[in-house]
């Protein structure tokens, strides 16, 4: 039987990565970078990977890596989902890391693993584990196109490219055209890539390689959903007992105990489910149950973390408003979270496929 419990281990990982991001990632500083050029926080990063060797996790480590699992993965997840981090973790050191895993490429995935170069899935955001997806044309053996919605493009090093031919390419961004988009999420901003005539080295198949990153961004997102609900809840019970009304604590009243309640019970529903996906991911089983998995914790965690930063931002009354108050960014993080790697629709449709229950 599965154990889906935090491991010792994982909960000094969880006490390590927090205290960093405590130190790197606080709520003034991660605001401001939101309203500067550059959004992303490389001090963090170099800290989370250097420090701490966490870019290497899923790699094994006679590649470079940790050798670790896609549970410990999931755990540093939910602490950058709390912290609304901004660094490339879901992007470089899992999405990008899966496709190389495919592909088998040691020297890229090498650099990657140490953290000094960050990679890209060339592929939109929104993009589905099982949908298409928008691949570049290729002429005299360059590359041409434009691919838009490419999360964390403007701070990475290497795009992995999918062309026409079926094939999955290495890009030096510095070969290509990346422009800003304008992005709900300011701390995991959008960028659109233009390649003319630009020059890949061929990695292997593009569809096995996008497939399984796509599946492993979408299962693993969902611990970074969690961390951002099980934040927004912590600290709407805290601000909820200290402040006071008709000189009672607000959180005395029966109404907002029970729409408590209710978060509660759905973010501990949501961290059963990501646990689950992560162990799946992690453990070697069927492919079908591992997309069984994923499918399920991302048909639910969309809307619970979008719902527990909503109640944050309203319980927390006219200081929940503010820009100086960071439920904002949990809110727009949650939001674009919940287009991600595929809607909540979409993974309800691809499990209804899988357990044969299709709509009429």
């Amino acid at each position: 039987m599965t154990d889906l419990l935090y491991s010792e281990e994982e909960d000094a990982l969880r006490s390590a990565v927090r205290d960093l991001l405590a130190d790197h990632c606080d709520a003034p500083g991660v605001i401001a970078r939101t309203e500067s050029d550059a959004p992303h926080d490389l001090a963090a990063w170099k800290a989370l990977t250097d420090g701490m060797g966490l870019a290497g996790l899923l790699v094994p480590e006679a590649q470079g890596g940790q050798g670790a699992t896609h549970r410990e993965a999931a755990v540093v997840l939910e602490e950058l989902g709390r912290s609304v981090a901004p660094v490339p973790y879901l992007t470089s050191a899992v999405v990008a890391t899966e496709a190389l895993l495919e592909c088998g490429d040691e020297e890229l995935l090498g650099r990657l693993a140490s953290g000094r170069t960050i990679g890209a899935l060339a592929v939109g955001l929104h993009t589905a584990p099982g949908a298409a997806f928008t691949a570049v044309r290729i002429e005299d053996g360059l590359l041409h196109g434009e691919l838009t919605a490419i999360a964390d493009a403007a701070v990475a090093d290497v795009l992995l490219v999918p062309s026409e031919d079926g094939a999955l390419y290495a890009v030096q961004a510095a070969s290509v055209t990346v422009t800003p988009q304008v992005s709900l999420d300011l701390t995991r901003p959008l960028a659109t890539v233009t390649l003319t005539g630009a020059t890949g080295r061929r990695l292997g198949d593009a569809e096995p390689a996008v497939r399984r990153a796509l599946r492993a961004g979408a299962g693993l997102l969902a611990s970074e959903q969690l961390g951002l609900a099980d934040w927004a809840l912590t600290e709407t019970v805290r601000y909820l007992k200290d402040r006071k009304q008709f000189n009672r604590p607000v959180g005395g009243f029966q109404a907002l105990k029970h729409r408590l309640a209710q978060l509660w019970l759905e973010v501990v529903n949501l961290r059963a489910a990501a646990r689950n996906a992560a162990d799946a991911l992690s453990g070697g089983g069927p492919a079908e149950e591992t997309v069984l998995a994923v499918a399920v914790a991302q048909a639910y965690a969309a809307a619970v973390a979008v719902r527990a930063a909503e109640e944050a931002l309203q319980l927390h009354g006219g200081i929940g408003m503010t820009w100086e108050h960071p439920i904002h960014l949990a809110l727009k993080r949650a939001k674009a979270d919940s287009i991600a790697y595929g809607t909540a629709g979409a993974h309800r449709e691809a499990l209804a496929e899988l357990v044969d229950l299709r709509a009429p």
